[in-house]
């Protein structure tokens, strides 16, 4: 009998290089392309690359309830939370946008306390509140650090973290679905929901591109097929094999990896104290997952406790 490779760690690490370029990739386009055009390009590109990979049937298509799961991870995550996050690079840097949003797998331990009745713990309030002390820092940090990139403000905090709040919400939904599907197939259809709460902002994306030089363009193809189509394809077939807490916790590489990509590419760092700041988020949420699984629960399908 022939065994599997277990790939998941060298598919994560994958994930966490392209999904930190992605916060580059959206800064370097934020002044041509509108949140929600930049979102329905991105999701254009990943629709058609995934094709040729998830080669669709109807039969392959999942009903009832993983349907219902896909449309609210494709809804909520493919769209609001790249909507959300392209609104928030608009008034942040790269590397400080990457260090908020990885604030949420500390939303997912929360909405796994109510949805799976885990309860509030003494570990997630600490980490909890560490972490939004984390954010505070980063809020202020530009009015202390005159050497920072000069646009830092409350609202591309608070989009940053809405945008956590919904990573968190649609990993904790493509989580059960994969169970129904593959991953590539879960990631398609998750674009192609996304491309369809995303279409009243096909008019912006054609005057926008009408409008953009080659290389605007060529930023939005590779967010399409790296961040997108691959970036996620390695992410769900990581989480098809291990629970949504450690697959989350090795995002936390992101952070580090987009602020050098920015630095590079963009010429960007963030405000000294915005890195005191991501720290402290990071210290937070390592401290919420402290917390102990039932020792009866497989780790692969436990509720997660990110």
């Amino acid at each position: 009998m022939k065994i599997e490779r277990d790939l998941s760690m060298p598919a994560l690490l994958v994930t966490v290089v392209v999904w930190a370029s992605a916060f580059v990739a959206i800064r370097a386009v934020g002044d041509t392309f509108s949140p929600g055009s930049l979102t329905l390009g991105r999701l254009l590109v990943g629709v058609v690359a995934l094709t040729f990979f998830a080669r669709p049937t109807i039969a392959a298509l999942p009903t009832g309830r993983p349907l219902v799961l896909v449309i609210l991870y494709g809804v909520v995550w493919f769209g609001a939370y790249n909507i959300a996050l392209n609104a928030a690079e608009r008034d942040l840097d790269a590397g400080t946008t990457a260090l908020i949003v990885n604030v949420g797998p500390i939303f997912a331990a929360v909405i796994a306390g109510f949805l799976y009745k885990e309860g509030f713990p003494k570990p997630l309030m600490i980490g909890m509140g560490i972490a939004f002390a984390g954010v505070v820092l980063i809020a202020l940090s530009t009015e202390s650090d005159s050497t920072a990139v000069d646009t830092a403000s409350t609202t591309g905090v608070l989009l940053c973290v809405a945008a956590a709040a919904f990573y968190a919400f649609g990993a904790l939904a493509q989580k059960p679905a994969l169970k129904h599907m593959e991953p590539v197939m879960s990631v398609w259809l998750g674009c192609l929901v996304g491309v369809v709460v995303c279409l009243p902002f096909t008019p912006a994306l054609i005057d926008e591109l009408g409008r953009a030089s080659t290389e605007d363009i060529l930023w939005v193809v590779y967010l399409g097929v790296f961040p997108t189509a691959i970036g996620f394809s390695t992410w769900s077939y990581a989480l098809k094999r291990i629970s949504t807490g450690k697959a989350a916790s090795t995002t936390y590489l992101a952070p580090a990896t987009a602020t050098l990509i920015s630095w590079a590419v963009l010429d960007e760092v963030p405000a000294a104290l915005a890195f005191v700041g991501g720290a402290l988020c990071l210290i937070g949420v390592a401290i919420t997952r402290l917390r102990s699984a039932p020792k009866d629960v497989p780790d692969d399908e436990r509720a997660p406790a990110a």
